[in-house]
Protein backbone atom coordinates (compact mmCIF):
# COMPACT_ATOMS: atom_id res chain seq x y z
CA UNK A 1 0.00 0.00 0.00
CA UNK A 2 2.72 2.35 1.01
CA UNK A 3 4.23 1.92 -2.59
CA UNK A 4 1.16 2.66 -4.28
CA UNK A 5 0.85 5.72 -2.02
CA UNK A 6 3.63 7.34 -2.97
CA UNK A 7 3.32 7.39 -7.45
CA UNK A 8 -0.19 9.28 -6.60
CA UNK A 9 0.70 11.78 -3.79
CA UNK A 10 2.87 12.49 -6.65
CA UNK A 11 0.99 12.38 -9.76
CA UNK A 12 -2.44 14.67 -7.74
CA UNK A 13 0.81 17.46 -6.87
CA UNK A 14 1.84 17.13 -10.21
CA UNK A 15 -1.31 18.07 -11.54
CA UNK A 16 -2.11 20.78 -9.07
CA UNK A 17 0.68 22.85 -10.23
CA UNK A 18 0.14 22.68 -13.52
CA UNK A 19 -3.13 23.53 -13.22
CA UNK A 20 -2.41 26.03 -10.71
CA UNK A 21 -3.73 25.18 -6.95
CA UNK A 22 -7.38 25.75 -5.95
CA UNK A 23 -8.12 29.30 -5.02
CA UNK A 24 -7.83 30.02 -1.17
CA UNK A 25 -11.28 32.01 0.08
CA UNK A 26 -10.08 35.50 0.83
CA UNK A 27 -10.41 36.08 4.97
CA UNK A 28 -12.96 37.84 6.17
CA UNK A 29 -13.17 41.94 5.85
CA UNK A 30 -13.22 42.94 10.01
CA UNK A 31 -14.18 46.46 9.70
CA UNK A 32 -11.99 48.80 11.95
CA UNK A 33 -12.97 49.74 15.33
CA UNK A 34 -15.56 52.33 16.06
CA UNK A 35 -13.59 55.16 18.22
CA UNK A 36 -16.30 57.55 19.73
CA UNK A 37 -15.04 60.65 21.15
CA UNK A 38 -15.05 60.75 25.24
CA UNK A 39 -17.70 63.41 25.20
CA UNK A 40 -18.19 66.47 24.15
CA UNK A 41 -15.73 69.87 24.42
CA UNK A 42 -17.79 73.04 24.82
CA UNK A 43 -15.89 76.04 25.58
CA UNK A 44 -16.47 79.65 25.54
CA UNK A 45 -18.16 81.73 28.58
CA UNK A 46 -21.63 82.07 26.75
CA UNK A 47 -21.58 78.66 25.29
CA UNK A 48 -20.43 77.13 28.86
CA UNK A 49 -23.67 78.47 30.73
CA UNK A 50 -26.17 77.59 28.07
CA UNK A 51 -24.51 73.59 28.14
CA UNK A 52 -24.50 74.01 32.30
CA UNK A 53 -28.46 75.30 32.47
CA UNK A 54 -29.51 72.94 29.72
CA UNK A 55 -27.49 69.79 31.88
CA UNK A 56 -29.53 70.83 35.12
CA UNK A 57 -32.56 71.54 33.42
CA UNK A 58 -32.72 67.93 32.18
CA UNK A 59 -32.80 66.66 35.62
CA UNK A 60 -35.65 64.10 36.49
CA UNK A 61 -34.23 62.08 39.63
CA UNK A 62 -30.80 62.67 40.38
CA UNK A 63 -27.92 64.92 40.57
CA UNK A 64 -24.54 63.98 41.87
CA UNK A 65 -21.46 66.81 42.25
CA UNK A 66 -17.81 66.75 43.28
CA UNK A 67 -17.52 70.44 44.16
CA UNK A 68 -15.73 73.29 45.99
CA UNK A 69 -17.85 76.24 46.62
CA UNK A 70 -14.76 78.06 47.90
CA UNK A 71 -13.03 78.16 44.40
CA UNK A 72 -14.13 81.30 43.57
CA UNK A 73 -12.64 82.82 46.56
CA UNK A 74 -8.99 81.26 45.44
CA UNK A 75 -9.32 81.76 41.62
CA UNK A 76 -10.89 84.02 39.50
CA UNK A 77 -14.27 83.04 38.18
CA UNK A 78 -16.45 86.17 37.28
CA UNK A 79 -19.49 86.44 39.72
CA UNK A 80 -21.82 86.34 37.18
CA UNK A 81 -20.81 82.69 36.14
CA UNK A 82 -20.98 81.69 40.06
CA UNK A 83 -24.26 82.39 40.65
CA UNK A 84 -25.31 80.97 37.85
CA UNK A 85 -23.50 77.66 38.48
CA UNK A 86 -25.19 77.92 42.18
CA UNK A 87 -28.43 78.77 40.79
CA UNK A 88 -28.62 75.52 38.45
CA UNK A 89 -27.93 73.07 41.10
CA UNK A 90 -30.33 74.53 43.22
CA UNK A 91 -33.14 74.90 41.09
CA UNK A 92 -32.64 71.21 40.52
CA UNK A 93 -33.03 70.46 43.90
CA UNK A 94 -36.44 71.84 43.75
CA UNK A 95 -37.63 69.30 40.90
CA UNK A 96 -35.74 66.08 41.68
CA UNK A 97 -35.77 63.23 44.16
CA UNK A 98 -31.98 63.08 45.21
CA UNK A 99 -29.36 65.78 45.37
CA UNK A 100 -25.81 64.81 47.00
CA UNK A 101 -22.71 67.26 46.82
CA UNK A 102 -19.09 65.71 48.09
CA UNK A 103 -17.55 69.54 49.66
CA UNK A 104 -13.77 69.43 50.79
CA UNK A 105 -13.58 70.06 53.69
CA UNK A 106 -11.74 73.49 53.70
CA UNK A 107 -14.31 74.79 51.64
CA UNK A 108 -16.75 74.59 55.08
CA UNK A 109 -14.53 76.89 56.63
CA UNK A 110 -13.63 79.45 53.89
CA UNK A 111 -17.32 79.83 52.93
CA UNK A 112 -18.59 80.22 56.78
CA UNK A 113 -16.00 82.76 56.96
CA UNK A 114 -17.73 84.93 54.22
CA UNK A 115 -20.64 84.23 54.62
CA UNK A 116 -21.76 82.52 57.53
CA UNK A 117 -25.07 80.82 56.42
CA UNK A 118 -23.83 79.74 52.99
CA UNK A 119 -23.45 76.47 53.87
CA UNK A 120 -26.98 76.35 55.10
CA UNK A 121 -28.44 77.01 51.90
CA UNK A 122 -26.37 74.34 49.84
CA UNK A 123 -28.85 72.67 48.66
CA UNK A 124 -29.68 68.61 48.73
CA UNK A 125 -27.55 66.60 51.04
CA UNK A 126 -23.54 67.55 51.33
CA UNK A 127 -20.96 65.85 52.68
CA UNK A 128 -17.29 66.85 53.48
CA UNK A 129 -14.19 64.94 52.21
CA UNK A 130 -10.75 66.02 52.34
CA UNK A 131 -10.60 66.20 49.19
CA UNK A 132 -12.33 66.25 45.67
CA UNK A 133 -10.69 64.18 43.06
CA UNK A 134 -12.24 67.07 39.82
CA UNK A 135 -15.36 68.93 40.23
CA UNK A 136 -18.31 67.08 38.43
CA UNK A 137 -21.93 67.02 37.72
CA UNK A 138 -23.91 63.62 36.81
CA UNK A 139 -27.25 63.97 35.95
CA UNK A 140 -29.67 61.05 36.44
CA UNK A 141 -26.74 58.97 35.70
CA UNK A 142 -26.98 59.58 32.30
CA UNK A 143 -25.23 62.52 31.37
CA UNK A 144 -21.73 63.98 33.16
CA UNK A 145 -19.82 67.33 32.73
CA UNK A 146 -16.53 67.38 33.97
CA UNK A 147 -14.25 70.60 33.85
CA UNK A 148 -11.31 70.49 31.33
CA UNK A 149 -9.02 72.03 33.68
CA UNK A 150 -10.56 69.79 35.95
CA UNK A 151 -11.06 72.63 38.12
CA UNK A 152 -13.51 75.11 36.67
CA UNK A 153 -16.38 74.62 34.37
CA UNK A 154 -15.81 78.20 33.54
CA UNK A 155 -12.71 77.54 31.41
CA UNK A 156 -14.39 74.69 29.19
CA UNK A 157 -16.52 71.30 30.28
CA UNK A 158 -16.49 67.70 28.46
CA UNK A 159 -20.31 66.96 28.66
CA UNK A 160 -19.96 62.96 28.78
CA UNK A 161 -22.59 60.63 27.76
CA UNK A 162 -20.80 57.30 27.09
CA UNK A 163 -22.67 54.92 29.59
CA UNK A 164 -19.42 53.07 30.80
CA UNK A 165 -17.97 56.02 31.38
CA UNK A 166 -20.97 58.07 33.57
CA UNK A 167 -20.75 54.74 35.22
CA UNK A 168 -17.86 54.45 35.88
CA UNK A 169 -17.90 58.68 37.60
CA UNK A 170 -21.17 57.53 39.06
CA UNK A 171 -18.86 54.83 41.17
CA UNK A 172 -16.13 57.71 42.13
CA UNK A 173 -18.87 59.70 43.47
CA UNK A 174 -20.36 57.16 45.32
CA UNK A 175 -17.02 55.72 47.22
CA UNK A 176 -16.19 59.39 47.70
CA UNK A 177 -19.73 59.98 49.47
CA UNK A 178 -19.52 56.64 51.52
CA UNK A 179 -16.46 58.34 53.37
CA UNK A 180 -17.54 62.00 53.89
CA UNK A 181 -19.20 63.08 56.60
CA UNK A 182 -22.76 65.07 56.47
CA UNK A 183 -22.00 68.72 56.85
CA UNK A 184 -24.75 69.23 59.49
CA UNK A 185 -22.87 66.95 61.70
CA UNK A 186 -19.23 68.81 60.69
CA UNK A 187 -20.55 72.11 61.96
CA UNK A 188 -22.33 70.59 64.99
CA UNK A 189 -18.65 68.96 65.92
CA UNK A 190 -16.99 72.14 65.37
CA UNK A 191 -19.23 74.82 67.11
CA UNK A 192 -17.73 76.34 70.38
CA UNK A 193 -18.94 75.26 73.29
CA UNK A 194 -21.19 78.22 74.67
CA UNK A 195 -19.51 79.87 77.81
CA UNK A 196 -22.46 79.50 79.79
CA UNK A 197 -21.93 75.57 80.14
CA UNK A 198 -18.12 76.07 80.14
CA UNK A 199 -18.56 75.70 83.97
CA UNK A 200 -21.15 73.27 83.38
CA UNK A 201 -18.52 70.81 81.56
CA UNK A 202 -15.40 71.26 84.02
CA UNK A 203 -17.96 70.36 86.79
CA UNK A 204 -19.31 67.22 85.16
CA UNK A 205 -15.05 66.35 84.09
CA UNK A 206 -14.24 67.09 88.00
CA UNK A 207 -17.19 64.33 88.86
CA UNK A 208 -18.83 67.00 91.46
CA UNK A 209 -22.83 66.01 92.38
CA UNK A 210 -25.37 68.28 91.24
CA UNK A 211 -26.07 69.61 94.21
CA UNK A 212 -22.08 70.51 95.03
CA UNK A 213 -21.86 71.79 91.52
CA UNK A 214 -24.78 74.01 91.93
CA UNK A 215 -23.58 75.53 95.22
CA UNK A 216 -20.27 76.22 93.48
CA UNK A 217 -21.82 77.99 90.24
CA UNK A 218 -23.83 79.85 92.63
CA UNK A 219 -26.90 78.93 91.13
CA UNK A 220 -30.35 76.53 91.71
CA UNK A 221 -30.62 72.43 91.26
CA UNK A 222 -32.66 72.88 89.08
CA UNK A 223 -30.68 75.26 87.07
CA UNK A 224 -27.80 73.47 86.52
CA UNK A 225 -29.77 70.47 85.68
CA UNK A 226 -31.52 72.12 83.03
CA UNK A 227 -27.59 72.97 81.67
CA UNK A 228 -26.24 69.86 81.83
CA UNK A 229 -29.15 68.34 79.47
CA UNK A 230 -28.10 71.89 77.17
CA UNK A 231 -24.60 70.09 77.06
CA UNK A 232 -25.25 67.26 76.64
CA UNK A 233 -27.81 67.78 73.78
CA UNK A 234 -24.84 70.36 72.62
CA UNK A 235 -22.59 66.83 72.57
CA UNK A 236 -25.00 64.96 71.07
CA UNK A 237 -25.25 61.71 73.73
CA UNK A 238 -27.47 61.39 76.41
CA UNK A 239 -24.72 59.38 78.97
CA UNK A 240 -23.03 61.78 81.34
CA UNK A 241 -20.37 59.16 81.36
CA UNK A 242 -19.39 59.80 77.56
CA UNK A 243 -19.98 63.70 77.11
CA UNK A 244 -16.06 63.63 78.68
CA UNK A 245 -14.45 61.68 75.50
CA UNK A 246 -17.51 63.60 73.33
CA UNK A 247 -15.90 66.84 74.29
CA UNK A 248 -12.36 65.70 74.19
CA UNK A 249 -13.03 64.60 70.63
CA UNK A 250 -14.29 67.94 69.75
CA UNK A 251 -11.59 69.87 71.37
CA UNK A 252 -13.81 71.61 73.55
CA UNK A 253 -11.29 70.60 77.09
CA UNK A 254 -9.07 73.07 78.54
CA UNK A 255 -5.49 72.75 77.19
Amino acid sequence: MAEIRGPVVGLVAARESREGAPARAAPPQVPPPVVRPAGQPVTGARQVCAALAALTESARREVLTFDDPAVGLRRPVPEPFCELAGACVRTAAERVRTVRQVIPRHALARLTAVDPGGVARLPGRARLTDTIPFKLIVVDRSVAAVPLDLELLHNGLLLIRDPVVVQALVRAHHAWWETGEDVGDARQQGAALPPRLRPVLDALLAGLTDETAAARLGISARTYSRRVGELLAALGTTSRFRAGAEAARRGWLRP
